[in-house]
């Protein structure tokens, strides 16, 4: 079993209320073998919801209390992400999952895009969670 961003499985999570489905995930994996997890999402955040990025640093640096992560009209956002960043390793440590699909370019799943990984995936990837990143 695998974990993937839930937006790459068709589910309108993003931060705009639409999904960003990608053939490559399942192309790899049966669909019953993939765990959906959106950590915005998990953590408390609605859909659809104002943009958020990450301020100072990356999500390492979030992680480690140095950088935020903020939305568009300045609200700190930083907690949120923390949590559901969390939540979604729980849910893969429960599932007993090593490897995840995450999406690219976003302050949760991105992974090193643009040089800033997001708090979810620095969390992941502390905890030796294998990562592709998809677009």
């Amino acid at each position: 079993m695998v974990a993937a961003s839930a937006c790459l499985l068709g589910y309108n999570c993003r931060y705009d209320g639409k999904s960003k489905k990608s053939p490559v995930v399942f192309k790899q994996i049966p669909a019953e073998r993939i765990l959906p997890i959106c950590p915005e999402q998990l953590g408390g955040l609605t859909t659809p919801r104002d943009p958020s990025e990450l301020v100072g640093g990356d999500g390492f640096d979030v992680l480690d209390g140095n950088a935020r992560v903020v939305n568009i009209y300045g609200i700190d956002n930083t907690k949120t992400f923390i949590d559901g960043a969390y939540a979604a390793l729980n849910q893969i440590k429960a599932h007993n999952i090593k490897f995840c699909f995450l999406k690219d370019k976003s302050p949760s799943c991105g992974v090193g895009t643009g040089g800033m990984t997001g708090v979810a995936a620095a969390l992941l990837i502390r905890q030796g969670i294998k990562i592709e990143e998809i677009s």
